[in-house]
């Protein structure tokens, strides 16, 4: 019997998933699968990276709930075009629904499962998931893509009614499901990865955090903000659902989810900025290649304690407060005069969070070589962010313990020596 398949990708959810709900409605059983990409995992370094750890639980959590109903999720481990390839000879297959993913390996792997499809006369369908709106979607009056954030979330907020938040009640289709029974479900160990002690953020927020969202959100020490990026970057909640609770709440906090779709049309529309700068002029900015003094940062031991607090909160949870992603962002391209790229790739590595799009975009701004960024000139201060947001020293003292002893490094940079070296070697590219 003809049967339709639904790809989970960054969508681990049954509710309010677009791509699953057209599958379901599509009057064809529909089975749901999931590829453990070897083109990805094979580059990660870490076998105990937590993110594998999160999709894998995600996955148990959505096959246990559909195995009430007959159903459950083939997952497969593999390159996505040799699984594809041997999924169309063991099923009749008539068409395949998928969530868009607009980050460029991705759109490259689907460019190439959509040629090995149609080959067999299977279409590959895309639908959008991860976003309120897409790159096409909010565009200057010309056509042109926004460069600069307020006047596309003004554009973003003046598009925006009941249609694009309409959820997609996919959990209410689940008995069309493809009868599978998937009793063997691959272990973290076939796929080369292992357990951590990670303690992922819960999905349910509550909604007082949101509600002083702009109260609390540049405290590191307080529970300010929602913690919910992980579950954005996978998919485990649904946009539309939380766009909607911002709507009624709290409009910082909606700003913050436009700032995700803002980076998101970004790397869309100027794909250069996943290898350099997104003004060219500061690629040839000549940055420092000291090695020790990265070391330094990556492992929270600058001597400077509000950075090295955020370092060593990221080492230990894979996760950063967004005003201390700023501090040590600025501090390393800034104080250190190290790469931006060098920051980005760390962060890339660490970040339970890591979304190719946001983090590229972060830091750049960090940098002033991106779009809508922190001009050259504006070198955080880490004593006066320091007496600004953590004037207790709360945050400091739970991660850098030892900052008031005689263990403690002496700073490995001068402020006012880090501060005027950045300004000439900026000013030495950006003003010829």
């Amino acid at each position: 019997m003809e049967i339709n398949v639904f790809w989970f990708r960054r969508d681990l959810r049954l509710k309010d998933n677009a791509a699953l709900y057209h599958a379901l409605k599509s009057g064809k059983k529909v089975l749901p699968i999931f590829i453990f990409d070897t083109n990805i995992l094979s580059k990660l370094e870490d076998k105990s990276d937590a993110r594998v750890e999160f999709i894998h639980q995600e996955l148990l959590k959505i096959n246990q709930e559909i195995k009430q109903l007959g159903s459950g999720v083939k997952i497969i481990f593999g390159n996505p075009k040799e699984v594809w390839i041997k999924l169309c000879n063991e099923y009749k297959i008539d068409s395949v629904y998928a969530n868009q993913d607009y980050e460029p390996y991705a759109n490259e792997r689907d460019n190439s499962i959509k040629n090995i499809l149609s080959k067999q006369n299977i279409q590959l369908i895309l639908y959008k998931d991860q976003c309120i709106f897409d790159y096409t979607e909010v565009l200057k009056d010309d056509g042109l893509p926004y460069t600069v954030f307020t006047p596309y979330s003004k554009k973003w907020k003046a598009k925006l009614n009941d249609f694009y938040l309409k959820p997609f009640p996919s959990e209410t289709l689940l008995h069309e499901l493809e009868s599978f029974e998937n009793e063997t479900i691959i272990t973290l160990g076939e796929i080369g990865f292992h357990k951590t002690k990670t303690i992922f953020p819960e999905k349910s927020t509550q909604t007082s955090t949101i509600k002083n969202y702009e109260k609390l959100r540049d405290f590191p020490a307080v529970n300010g903000t929602s913690k919910l990026s992980l579950h954005f970057r996978f998919g485990t909640i649904s946009i539309r659902e939380k766009a909607k609770k911002a709507l009624e709440t709290s409009e910082k906090w909606l700003n913050e989810l436009i700032w995700r779709e803002f980076y998101m049309q970004i790397l869309a529309h100027f794909p250069h900025v996943a290898s350099g700068a997104f003004k060219k002029d500061y690629d040839r900015i000549e940055w420092e290649t000291h090695t020790e003094n990265f070391q330094a940062w990556c492992i929270g031991k600058t001597g400077y304690p509000i950075v090295d607090a955020g370092m060593r909160e990221l080492n230990e949870t894979g996760f950063m407060h967004n005003r201390v992603r700023m501090i040590v962002a600025s501090f390393l391209c800034k104080h250190l005069l190290i790469s931006w790229q060098w920051g980005e790739a760390y962060f890339a590595k660490k970040l339970l969070d890591f979304d190719l799009a946001s983090n590229n975009g972060g830091w750049q701004w960090a940098a002033g070589s991106g779009v809508d960024a922190a001009p050259y000139f504006r070198i955080f201060n880490p004593y006066l962010q320091t007496t600004k947001f953590d004037p207790n020293l709360e945050y400091i003292k739970k991660w850098v313990p030892e900052f008031e002893s005689k263990n403690y490094p002496k700073p490995i940079v001068d402020h006012t020596f880090a501060r005027n070296r950045c300004l000439e070697r900026y000013k030495a590219v950006l003003s010829k």
